[in-house]
């Protein structure tokens, strides 16, 4: 069995356990989420922090709007993800198909102080498991993003016992919230 078809199993198996989850532990994950910030941030920052846009019963934390300058990521073709400057303004899907900001409001990683990335899954040594688009990984290849801290956000159901299949453009995050913990 290839890699590809190994990661597929997992997606399968992860998918399954996420399904599981239930609003109160989403919930507990945003309240970390917001403590980790807090903990981080100490004061005010005139940077953004860059979310996702929810999908497939993800943690959704849009709701940090509420007190922080958020960006979300618009993917482009050839894999490019740009983080754009959320505001009031609708939102257009953009090559995925994902909700995005209008690429015009496009950031650079001087402007972005963290990064929270949806997980299917992450093990231990905080390999992540996404969708298999690759966006985050091509994107953190470039050392200028690879400073920026990339976070996992999920439910600890889905945080692996075993290692994950990793390919080698695999990069790990920095670490992980879950309603459970925050490793960072």
């Amino acid at each position: 069995m290839d890699i590809s078809e190994r990661k597929d199993l997992e997606r399968n198996k992860f998918r399954f356990l996420r399904e599981k989850n239930n609003l109160l532990e989403r919930k507990s994950v945003v309240a970390n989420v917001r403590l980790f910030i807090e903990s981080v941030l100490q004061k005010e920052t005139e940077k953004y922090l860059a979310i996702y846009w929810p999908l497939r019963n993800e943690v959704d934390i849009r709701c940090l709007n509420d007190k922080y300058s958020l960006a979300l990521p618009r993917c482009k073709k050839n894999k490019q993800l740009l983080f754009c400057s959320w505001d009031d303004k609708p939102l257009t899907k953009d090559f995925e198909g994902i909700p995005a900001p209008d690429s015009s409001n496009f950031l650079s990683f001087k402007e972005i102080s963290l990064i929270f990335v949806p997980c299917l899954s992450v093990d231990k040594k905080f390999t992540r498991l996404g969708y298999g688009g690759g966006y985050f990984d091509i994107l953190r290849q470039n050392k200028s993003w690879k400073d920026i801290p990339c976070i996992g956000v999920l439910t600890s159901n889905c945080v692996s016992k075993e290692l994950l299949t990793r390919a080698e453009w695999d990069i790990p995050l920095s670490g992980i919230i879950t309603e459970k913990e925050i490793l960072v």
